[in-house]
């Protein structure tokens, strides 16, 4: 079992999607942010959500300590020239507090719907790898230039600058070997996923979410960084938030809809199940066993897991 020597204090955040208005959008922001999570994330998807961008600048405007970010913007939506200027515009905004969560795109309905073409995997990464090139040379004080087989910038200066130096902190998440020996060679944030190779949630997708498999996972990330392994910081979306008395019981329910045993899915970080006592106690767990110690819920868990982010932020 490989996981960071260093324990890192717990910091949750909260990955939103939507809102009917402004003051629903923005009053979810003043909540999270007073509620002590850390930070507030946003997927990218062309279904019933808002832009990541645009919303996560109007929750920067009403918030102190809020950091924002995506999980994650995916890199085929948009060029990488484009997304410097986007993204260091709202780490400078926002005053130094964008994380920048940057995928190689993974929903095939996104794609088709969008009548964008859906490149095998390795074609998609390796297109992200020259992205992240990219931002970065663009955050950087000098002009920038660059040829790849999917990007070519000539002498750039991008403006504006982020706060942040060298640039904002990266991360990347991914489910896979490869997606993640990457991830701990290039990203400062590493989140820990099902593989989505597939292009689609499917049925199955419990059978690479199981304790064991997700410890394999912090292995391929600690291939990837090597020395600088203790530097990365280890991130976790609990898909599954269940607030119960009867732990048992939902786990049994929760695991035939995923491909687990009930035992397995209490075990799984893909969830949490009991009460906000059970939960901190796995969540501790957990951070001894895979090095976890930043983790995000969903929107509708924000009041329910306060109690949870009371017991641990910054512990």
């Amino acid at each position: 079992m490989t996981s960071p020597t260093e324990v890192r204090p717990f910091r949750f955040g909260v990955q939103a999607r939507s809102a009917n208005s402004a003051r629903e959008w923005t009053d979810l922001a003043r909540k999270v942010e007073s509620l002590g999570y850390s930070t507030m994330t946003m997927p990218d998807h062309f279904d019933d959500q808002l832009d990541p961008t645009v919303a996560l600048t109007a929750a920067a405007a009403v918030t102190d300590t809020l950091r924002v970010g995506a999980l994650v913007w995916c890199n085929d939506y948009r060029h990488p020239v484009v997304f410097a200027k986007e993204a260091a515009t709202l780490d400078l905004l926002s005053d130094g507090r964008l994380e920048l969560g940057i995928g190689a795109g993974w929903m095939k309905t996104d794609y088709e719907q969008a009548g964008m073409a859906y490149d095998r995997p390795g074609v998609r990464i390796e297109r992200m790898v020259e992205a992240i090139t990219v931002l970065k040379g663009l955050f950087g004080d000098d002009a920038f230039s660059f040829e790849g087989d999917h990007y070519t910038i000539t002498d750039l200066s991008g403006t504006p600058k982020p706060i942040q130096r060298p640039h904002p902190p990266f991360l990347i998440g991914g489910g896979g070997p490869r997606f993640l020996r990457l991830a701990g060679k290039m990203a400062d944030i590493v989140g820990i996923n099902p593989n989505l190779a597939a292009g689609a949630i499917t049925p199955d997708v419990g059978s690479d979410a199981t304790a064991e498999r997700y410890a394999e996972k912090i292995t391929w990330v600690a291939e990837g960084a090597g020395e600088r392994f203790n530097d990365i910081e280890l991130q976790v979306r609990a898909f599954f938030v269940v607030f119960t008395d009867d732990r048992a019981g939902t786990a049994e329910a929760l695991a035939g809809g995923v491909g687990l045993s009930a035992e397995e899915a209490l075990k799984s970080p893909l969830a949490l199940v009991g009460t906000p006592e059970q939960m901190a106690e796995d969540l501790v767990e957990r951070r001894e066993r895979y090095g976890f110690s930043y983790v995000i819920v969903g929107q509708d868990d924000v009041d329910q897991f306060a109690p949870v982010v009371a017991q641990l932020a910054g512990n």
